[in-house]
């Protein structure tokens, strides 16, 4: 099974689907400087996950400073090193539920 971001990839079935809750409490005193980079940091990791196929659904909260996600990895390890390479971690609160299909689900 390939692991990258692959046509065939996008037509596998799901290896381990999780829903992940990142709330973000950036400190307000921390230097802009380093806000900015780690900011960038955080999206430039953010996409690349996603193209890759790894980060399926990124969706803000409104009014918040946090998003639901959904990941396709291949286990619970996986998705714990992609979370723990976040440059934002550090400042996050993160709630994990792992998924499995529903029998009513149509699709």
């Amino acid at each position: 099974m390939p692991s990258n971001g692959s046509p065939e990839r996008e037509q596998e079935t799901h290896m381990a689907l999780f829903h992940v809750r990142m709330d973000v409490h950036i400190p307000r005193d921390l230097e802009e400087k380093v806000r900015v980079d780690t900011v960038a940091r955080e999206k430039e990791y953010a996409q690349e996950l996603q193209r890759e196929g790894r980060w399926l659904h990124l969706w803000r909260i409104v009014g918040q400073y946090s998003n639901i996600s959904i990941f396709d990895v291949e286990s619970a390890d996986e998705l714990h090193e992609l979370l723990w390479g976040l440059p934002l971690f550090p400042y996050m609160d993160i709630t994990i539920m792992p998924l499995t299909r529903h029998g009513s689900a149509i699709t």
